[in-house]
């Protein structure tokens, strides 16, 4: 019998919290982790980042994967947990506003296989974000279409990095994705890091700090 977890499986997983509490916080980034990787290391990595005015929030994948299969197998395949793990940013955008942070001042950081996630939602709902941060990861779906994305990202900053050694998918599928995010008028900064792999580097978190300190 299927249960509602069956369904939802990203539903009820935790959500760690770090950085300033709500009624302090000047901004609020929701940070998604890799494939095999937890909540734990992002809310480690937003140390780094050193910006205790904002507040971190990271959730927590059901079996430590937002989906499946890769992420360039047709969408359909990853269901139900791409849409489920879809409607866990939508719920935790939501309630980032009604705890007082205005959509503008919502960043989406992901890496890896949470960067395509936190890709793909800014790219199926267009609104003006305080920021869109995806690290090693591109759009999700068999074949990307420019055609098939429509809305206003209204000039949402959105810093792409990828390493030029990247083993994971091609420079091709980044470049797509860049486009893809211009073409939804976010302004777009995509950026190929030579002698790079699958990783963040100081430059990365050096340019992320930098974004954030603005707010």
């Amino acid at each position: 019998m299927d249960t509602s977890t069956d369904k939802d499986p990203h539903l009820i997983t935790p959500v760690l919290e770090g950085g300033a509490p709500a009624s302090r916080a000047q901004a609020t980034m929701i940070m998604l982790h890799g494939r095999g990787a937890d909540a734990a290391g992002m809310i480690d990595l937003s140390q780094q980042l050193a910006q205790p005015h904002i507040r971190y929030l990271a959730p927590q994948a059901a079996g430590r994967t937002w989906y499946p299969y890769p992420f360039t197998e047709p969408i359909e395949k990853n269901q139900p947990h791409l849409s489920s793990a879809l409607n866990k940013i939508g719920a935790l955008i939501r309630q980032s506003v009604d705890e007082g942070t205005p959509q503008s001042k919502i960043f989406l950081f992901g890496f890896s296989q949470g960067a395509c996630l936190a890709l793909h939602y800014a790219a199926a709902h267009p609104v003006r974000l305080g920021g869109i941060i995806a690290l090693s990861g591109a759009l999700i779906g068999a074949q990307l279409n420019k055609g098939d994305y429509r809305g206003d990202l209204q000039q949402t900053p959105v810093f792409m990095g990828v390493g030029e050694l990247e083993t994971h998918f091609s420079l091709d599928r980044f470049h797509q994705t860049s486009e893809i995010m211009s073409h939804l008028n976010g302004n777009v900064m995509a950026h190929v890091y030579p002698n790079k792999g699958h990783q963040i580097t100081g430059e990365e978190v050096t340019y992320i700090r930098g974004l954030l300190s603005s707010f």
